[in-house]
């Protein structure tokens, strides 16, 4: 029988107070929950009372940019950051494998970085949908 060691936890930190990040992150936490050896953890930087413990010096940070957390403390932020959370679900992990095409990552940040600057308009069009 060949047992595979279950990853260590990578922790998501995301902004609760944007309808976008939250309407991907309850997908996110969907597909982990239908996998045991997900090992995600989820924190909202916006409103976590823990969050303002361990990470009250980095939230401006952590709110401008999306990031994780590995097990070890280090932080991996924009595409390295999705690119990691995806490399643990079910139906996503296309996407991890993608990145790894040379060159990928970078155009993948890039994507990000237009995404960004759209931001604040696509948030207020969702906020609008939301009333």
């Amino acid at each position: 029988m060949n047992q595979t060691t279950p990853p260590e936890t990578l922790t998501v930190l995301y902004d609760g107070s944007c309808p976008l990040c939250r309407r991907e992150i309850a997908h996110v936490k969907g597909l982990a929950q239908t996998r045991s050896d997900s090992s995600l953890c989820f924190i909202d930087i916006s409103s976590n009372a823990d969050s303002e413990n361990n990470f009250a010096k980095d939230r401006a940070k952590l709110l401008a940019r999306f990031h994780v957390q590995c097990a070890d403390g280090s932080r991996l932020d924009g595409a390295q950051a999705f690119v990691a959370m995806w490399s643990r679900l079910p139906g996503w992990r296309y996407l991890a494998l993608l990145a790894r095409i040379p060159g990928m990552l970078v155009l993948m940040e890039l994507a990000y970085r237009v995404f960004l600057k759209l931001r604040p308009a696509l948030q207020a069009i969702v906020r609008r949908w939301d009333k």
